[in-house]
């Protein structure tokens, strides 16, 4: 499959490229299967971009070489690729709109790996649709102690009345979602929610968890990223692929499997490749992703603390 090869999806005439080319060379994943996975993924991962430009990370030269992020729809899209109006919050910059398969087809080709989202959602974007906390853990703590900690969150939010959704990182780490959709809020607040949450849970145990900046306080901590809140901030859109040395995918997960993994002291049970979140999603598309589409629908209001 070298050169170029001509396809058309849902209607629209695509070029592909350099499909043999290895962008995960420890897992002989090929081009050609960041293409496809992206193709197979859609159902279930458009919803979340819907209307959520994303900062794209290209690597052209696969996981092991040179990364850029870019917020600008690249200038040679296809006349068919929507983009938005200038956006302040990305820097002024015309991004890509990607809600049809198409366009996220042609973003893979582009070999945008990781595709990052706001948490506000056009047109309006001065109101987040939901407060995220990045659980993200210093060394020699790892995603078991995030467990520990996302349990607690939960806990906490549900003395709150609220509900809470997550997913991993693709990472080492897990991304809790607070939806909102529709309250009637701005970034300062909900960035101030995160961080009262944080410190509830650091007042509990300042030993294992930490909602300091700094990395050198961050040391066999649990940090709670409440700044992801920032109207400028993204985090990965779930099910996007992770640049790292496997096709790793920042996987939706049911809170049932936290307290599993945790219970049995299993790290790698939340660790999902590709291959496996395709399997995850194939037998029933939509249990997946109503484990995660609670983060676009539920509509809650912030509680003062």
């Amino acid at each position: 499959m070298a050169g170029r090869i001509s396809v058309e999806v849902d209607g629209r005439e695509l070029s592909l490229s350099n499909l043999d080319k290895l962008l995960y060379p420890a897992a002989g994943f090929r081009k050609a299967d960041v293409v496809d996975y992206f193709r197979r993924i859609a159902p279930v991962m458009l919803p979340h971009l819907a209307g959520r430009p994303p900062t794209l990370v290209r690597a052209p030269d696969g996981a092991q070489g040179e990364r850029f992020f870019e917020k600008r729809c690249p200038p040679h899209h296809p006349s068919w690729v929507r983009v938005s109006e200038p956006l302040e919050p990305n820097g002024g910059q015309r991004s890509c709109i990607v809600e049809d398969l198409p366009t996220l087809v042609w973003l893979a080709n582009l070999a945008a790996l990781e595709l990052h989202t706001n948490q506000w959602r056009l047109p309006d974007v001065n109101t987040p649709r939901a407060v995220v906390l990045d659980l993200d853990p210093g060394a020699p703590a790892d995603v078991l102690d995030c467990c520990r900690v996302a349990l607690e969150l939960r806990e906490l939010l549900d003395h709150l009345g609220m509900i809470a959704v997550v997913k991993t990182s693709g990472g080492k780490g897990l991304h809790i979602s607070v939806p909102l959709n529709g309250a009637k809020v701005n970034d300062d607040q909900t960035k101030e929610f995160a961080l009262a949450l944080g410190q509830l849970l650091m007042g509990r145990d300042k030993k294992h968890i930490t909602v300091e900046m700094a990395k050198a306080e961050r040391k066999g901590k649990v940090f709670v990223d409440w700044s992801q809140n920032d109207r400028h901030k993204t985090t990965v859109c779930a099910y996007s692929l992770r640049i790292a040395e496997r096709p790793t995918v920042s996987t939706p997960v049911a809170w049932d499997e936290i307290e599993t993994a945790l219970a049995a002291g299993d790290r790698d049970a939340l660790t999902f490749e590709a291959p496996a979140v395709l399997e995850r999603v194939a037998g029933d598309p939509d249990q997946w992703l109503d484990h995660y589409e609670p983060s676009l629908t539920v509509h809650q209001e912030l509680p003062s603390l």
